[in-house]
């Protein structure tokens, strides 16, 4: 049995039905008296029924309308129960998803952006929670596509073509030396000087190991590495405790841990990386994310 009436039409039904009048009944719904009485006639039409019997002085329903009253009253309350619960069900979705801000990030920009921004957005009138996924620039990129972070910090553009790029920085790469080396008290030194000394260097794969390698054979130089880390915390660490030389984004010594090491450029070897927010193509960005990410652009 095909339905061809709507809770319109028994919202306009009803409304005649409680107040005796085509009239009331325009003025309680809103609607014209003409739009009211089409729909009591589309309503008696799908039911083959009349609903009132209609004079000059009165409305009066009809045994059929009598009838349906319960059965139109039932249904258009449960109508509405679902479109309020539905309605608070998303209320509560999107309160839970902007009290909690998940950023995917590369380690090395923590301290340099994450740290000041944090303390900035602390002022916003919004209590958000924030998780930081911390992650090696590709994955950063992957989490951010595959929709589990809100947003990412990273430092390779591009690699998804469902994310947008948007350049805060450039962060120089920079030599760290223990503060006990011989060329600690240098602002540059050559990739010559380093001979003797043994190299910390960014795992293969990592972000920054693809700038290294690719500003070497630019450079034609070839680097013999003695040990190698995923993290630069990591490289930060063994650098402080004299075990070696270690190429760094200079948005690391930003860390606590930066004092015990001496830093200075490698003038025959330019290498930079650029640091950007990534997000999602076409992706509205709910007013927290749009707080932290400003708080973030302010701490560049």
């Amino acid at each position: 049995m095909r339905i061809n009436y709507d809770f319109s039409d028994l919202e306009a039904f009803l409304a005649v039905k409680d107040t005796g009048s085509f009239h009331a009944a325009a003025e309680r719904l809103n609607l014209s008296q003409s739009a009211v009485t089409r729909r009591v006639q589309k309503l008696e039409q799908a039911l083959d029924s009349v609903l009132f019997e209609r004079t000059t002085r009165a409305v009066k329903p009809t045994l059929a309308a009598k009838r349906l009253q319960p059965r139109a009253e039932a249904i258009v309350n449960d109508a509405a129960e679902t479109a309020r619960a539905m309605r608070d069900e998303s209320v509560a979705f999107v309160h839970q998803r902007n009290a909690l801000v998940t950023i995917a990030t590369v380690s090395t920009v923590i301290s340099r952006l994450l740290t000041p921004a944090i303390h900035t957005f602390r002022d916003s009138p919004f209590s958000t929670r924030i998780r930081l996924l911390e992650a090696s620039a590709n994955e950063v990129a992957e989490t951010v596509a595959e929709g589990e972070a809100d947003f990412g910090l990273c430092s390779i553009p591009m690699l998804e073509p469902s994310t947008l790029f948007e350049p805060l920085y450039d962060d120089k790469i920079v030599l760290a030396l223990p503060l006990s080396h011989v060329l600690a008290r240098k602002t540059s030194v050559s990739f010559e000087e380093l001979k003797g000394t043994p190299l910390i260097l960014p795992a293969r794969g990592t972000g920054n190991r693809l700038l290294i390698d690719e500003a070497m054979a630019r450079a034609r130089l070839r680097m013999v590495w003695a040990h190698e880390v995923t993290r630069s915390s990591t490289a930060l660490e063994l650098v402080a405790s004299n075990i070696g030389a270690a190429l760094l984004p200079r948005s690391v010594f930003h860390s606590a841990s930066a004092a015990q090491v001496a830093t200075c450029e490698l003038h025959d070897l330019e290498i930079t990386r650029p640091i950007g927010l990534l997000s999602r193509v076409s992706q509205i960005d709910t007013p927290p994310i749009a707080a932290i990410k400003d708080a973030i652009r302010s701490a560049v």
